[in-house]
């Protein structure tokens, strides 16, 4: 027979006991990953990369803004690139492919800022 403390039973108190300190095993093992968590994060090669992460997902994010009215992304669009980009460096064309991009570059805005001056008229 259990003996009664209060409306508690003695088993019931025994239970509660291994279920609290099962809780508190928990508890220090969750405190204990966390610090180890922060101390792998606080880690100068962990802050760069994660700088370079962010800083890759804000330039994709603004690419395909400017691309989704083409109806194409990134995501699309880069495997010709790395080709043409291959390409380029086997064939030692660094200086005309800049050449060439920042033309293109120019007359984009040209052309973009000449339709914002008729759009506006």
């Amino acid at each position: 027979m259990e003996k009664t403390i209060g409306h508690h039973t003695h088993g019931s108190l025994e239970e509660r006991k291994r279920a609290l300190l099962r809780d508190g095993e928990f508890y220090r093992s969750g405190v204990a990953h966390a610090r180890a968590q922060i101390k792998h994060e606080a880690r100068p090669e962990v802050i760069f990369h994660s700088v370079l992460d962010h800083a890759t997902w804000v330039l994709r994010t603004r690419a395909d803004a400017l691309l989704k009215p083409t109806g194409t992304s990134i995501s699309v669009l880069a495997p010709y690139a790395l080709t043409a980009l291959g390409f380029i460096r086997k064939r030692n064309l660094g200086k005309p492919a800049l050449g060439v991009a920042a033309i293109l570059g120019a007359l984009g805005w040209y052309l973009q800022r000449k339709r914002a001056q008729q759009v506006a008229y």
